[in-house]
């Protein structure tokens, strides 16, 4: 039976999410023996406010309506963010936010414990979770960030840390904010900022003295990255000096009135993830399972909805066994879903001080947008005054979307901000593009982007991927391509078309994709050549290293087909420098083992594709623009960093790149991508705003939503999408019907206007009933 599933459970860690875990399991079954070890007091407790979600609350009040009417009684509810920027507040409303004190959550949960006869030990360290395991059909360790249990058996849950790049603080005023307020201070170290939240209102009717906070609580946290901390001096300061420090640094905020701690200190956040969350009969919960930053308020909702879902599963399954499993495959894409967004946000305020010198509203909209789960759209359902404030600075036309809108790359004025993303057909015979191409290319200019990349045409024979891949190195194959650029200039006119230049390096000679990609041609394969004789993957061709007689030679062979893409009629070239081929192998260390002047320092892996991209900027016309595309990191250890990626594109602009198309990965087989919606932009959004360079932002960008967000907030300039132009040709021209958009920056072709409307589907005029018989 499920209900005798874990009679005899062990709970160690008496915070939310174990206290809940243990009251929801018990109220289920009030057979069961349920004991919660907890080190420290009863009251004690770290942090001040928490902040719960409605779908949190909603799966509260569902399970156990007691708690969730004693939390109702304690819950401060308000709906403004208050973001405060040199001086100048700006408000954004419709967010719905509520929050009670730590201790006040904790005691609820302890007094619910104690009524359902559960066992709570305070001030007792929890037995080895091995030696619980044996003597329970249960252990739920509950034991936070630095869970013991977890590294007792890290070989069974496999955890990576990653600990990051500001310090913060928690601490406490002892009045209540009127919203979420972020601030920043721009100081003689740095920049830091401020978070603060209220977790407690006045009491409605005060007696003449001794209530405790008269004026309310506010959570105020101090974030800082870590060279900004050491400088303010902070690291030697303890709890009272810097508590001190951070109130007269945001006085303006806290209206001179001091901060208290909690024998706070200053803390990294660390990233914990792990592998597996149960073993055995043990299971991790909450932090000790995963932490998200606290940037987006998540970490005592996830505990909270850890411990409904492991009730519930426990409830569901036959044995522990398989309710571990169900509860884990629930709970990890829900978490990881959450690890993304708070992975962007906490990386967002890490490089605050890139995005200070913004218009004000602008920075506002970002640092509202920055997690990627706030969006242009529903922040405008939200408040959409203060969308159409955004918009208004930012000189948006009324009624235009941000992605339909003009951005100008020397004399090439596109129409908005879509670009088909370059995509290997591998469809070529010969290198000669056909009329697939034609047609697929063609109904994309049709579909209404600014921008259609071709696919990377390869600049010799020898530099294809495949044998489906398209070139540029005969006469024919230019015939080919400017019957392609005719058609998009004569049929589409207002869409520019790009080429994308390249040559494949050490990933050549391979089947087309269907037939397995990156793996080698069964026959008739072509020698390869990279910058290091290092094969892709194991399994793969060995590539001769290239000597600087032959380097010449591909230096004229690019230059060569750049001269071929003039007279082709193409409106921009981008010369690809990612994904591990040719270039992309000279400009990572991983790919890069040289010894001479190609080799060794950035500077040097940067000197093979500086050459050629000067070759072709000299004979590519003076009006055309040229970008570069580049992987902005390898994900994987040793590679292409954050910081080598703003060194690359600041290079490739000062050699004449009118924009940096940046991509990630793609450039060791062993790479360990951090997938999720718009998993890339961060590092297109930090070249942007460190440089001030255009970039086009790429990487699972899908909806038109995503685009708008990105292009107001200046993460972007462009954003080039790839799959979902696969999908639907006419993307943008439905993106805009589906915004009700008519304007220049998505004009239908005349052939096509009967369609700018989305067909009915079906009656939705039938008339209602009027009664129901019961």
């Amino acid at each position: 039976m499920a209900g005798e599933v874990a009679v005899r459970v062990a709970v160690i860690g008496g915070g939310p999410g174990g206290l809940y875990s243990a009251a929801l399991l018990k109220r289920l079954d009030p057979r069961r023996e349920i004991t919660v070890w907890e080190r420290n007091a009863p009251d004690d407790t770290f942090g001040f406010g928490v902040v719960l979600s409605d779908e949190t609350l909603g799966g509260i009040e569902h399970a156990d309506p007691e708690v969730y009417r004693a939390l109702q009684a304690e819950f401060v509810r308000w709906d403004d963010i208050d973001i405060v920027h040199r001086g100048r507040t700006l408000t954004s409303g419709g967010h719905g936010f509520a929050a009670l004190g730590r201790r006040r959550l904790l005691a609820v949960l302890h007094r619910r414990c104690r009524d359902l006869g559960i066992d709570l030990r305070f001030r007792t360290e929890a037995p080895p979770a091995a030696e619980l395991a044996r003597a329970h059909d249960l252990v739920i360790a509950a034991d936070g960030v630095h869970s013991a249990t977890r590294t007792a058996h890290a070989d069974a849950f496999r955890p990576r840390l990653t600990t990051h790049r500001c310090r913060y603080i928690w601490l406490a005023a002892d009045f209540a904010f009127d919203a979420f307020r972020f601030e920043i201070a721009e100081t003689e170290h740095g920049v830091a900022q401020l978070h603060a939240y209220p977790y407690a209102r006045p009491p409605a009717d005060l007696p003449p003295s001794g209530t405790p906070c008269p004026s309310g609580a506010s959570t105020v946290i101090v974030e800082m990255r870590e060279e900004v901390w050491r400088s303010a001096g902070l690291d030697r300061c303890d709890a009272r000096a810097s508590a001190e420090w951070c109130a007269k640094t945001f006085t303006d905020a806290l209206g001179g009135r001091p901060l208290r701690s909690n024998n706070s200190s200053w803390t990294a956040f660390r990233t914990v993830v792990n592998d597996r969350w149960s073993h055995g009969n043990t299971v991790l919960l909450g932090d000790a399972a995963h932490t998200a930053h606290f940037s987006i308020g998540s970490g005592t909702k996830l505990a909270v909805e850890d411990a409904l879902a492991l009730a519930a599963c426990l409830q569901e399954q036959p044995d522990t066994a398989g309710a571990l499993a169900a509860y884990e495959a629930e709970r990890r894409p829900v978490v990881a879903s959450t690890q993304r967004a708070a992975r962007a946000s906490l990386a967002w305020f890490e490089e605050l001080a890139t995005y200070i010198g913004q218009p004000p509203r602008q920075f506002a909209f970002n640092l509202l947008t920055r997690s990627r789960r706030v969006t242009h759209d529903n922040l405008r359902l939200r408040d959409p005054g203060f969308v159409a404030a955004v918009e208004g600075e930012a000189d948006t036309p009324a009624g235009t979307p941000p992605m339909f809108t003009p951005f100008r790359l020397r004399s090439l004025t596109l129409r908005n901000r879509v670009v088909v993303s370059p995509m290997d057909m591998y469809s070529a015979r010969d290198g000669v593009p056909g009329d697939f191409h034609l047609v697929h290319l063609g109904a994309r200019a049709l579909g209404g982007a600014g921008l259609v990349m071709t696919e990377m045409v390869c600049v010799s024979e020898e530099g294809r991927i495949t044998p489906g891949c398209a070139g540029l190195y005969t006469p024919h194959q230019a015939a080919a391509w400017r019957r392609v650029t005719d058609f998009v200039h004569t049929q589409a006119p207002g869409t520019a078309i790009g080429l994308q230049l390249g040559h494949s390096g050490r990933k050549g000679s391979t089947k087309l994709m269907w037939d397995g990609i990156d793996e080698p041609l069964d026959d008739g394969n072509w020698p390869l050549v990279a910058a290091s004789p290092l094969p892709y993957k194991p399994g793969s061709q060995r590539p001769h290293e290239l000597t600087a007689g032959e380097l010449t030679t591909i230096r004229s062979q690019f230059t060569s087909a750049a001269r071929r893409a003039v007279d082709c009629g193409f409106d921009l070239l981008e010369l690809h420098c990612a994904h591990g081929y040719l270039l992309s192998g000279f400009l990572s260390p991983l790919t890069n083992q040289r010894t001479d002047a190609y080799g060794g320092s950035l500077s040097r892996r940067l000197r093979f594709p500086l050459e050629v991209f000067d070759a072709i900027r000299e004979l590519w016309p003076e009006d055309r623009p040229m970008t570069v595309r580049i992987s902005a990191t390898d994900w994987a250890e040793g590679g292409t960093t954050a910081e080598d990626a703003v060194a690359m594109a600041a290079a490739f602009a000062e050699h004449g790149a009118d924009a940096i198309d940046v991509s990630t990965g793609q450039v060791v087989a062993d790479e360990r991508p951090d997938f999720g919606r718009s998993y890339q932009t961060p590092f297109a959004d930090r070249i942007r705003n460190t440089l001030g360079v255009p970039v086009i932002a790429v990487g699972a960008i899908s909806s038109w939503d995503d685009v708008n967000s990105l292009v107001l907030a200046g993460r972007a300039d462009l954003c080039a999408l790839a799959r979902p132009h696969l999908y639907d040709p006419h993307w943008t021209l439905h993106a805009a019907a589906e915004q009700g958009y008519t304007g220049p920056g998505a004009p239908w072709p005349p052939p096509y206007q009967a369609g700018s409307r989305t067909p009915p589907t079906g009656r939705t005029d039938a008339p209602k009933p009027r009664l129901t018989l019961r």
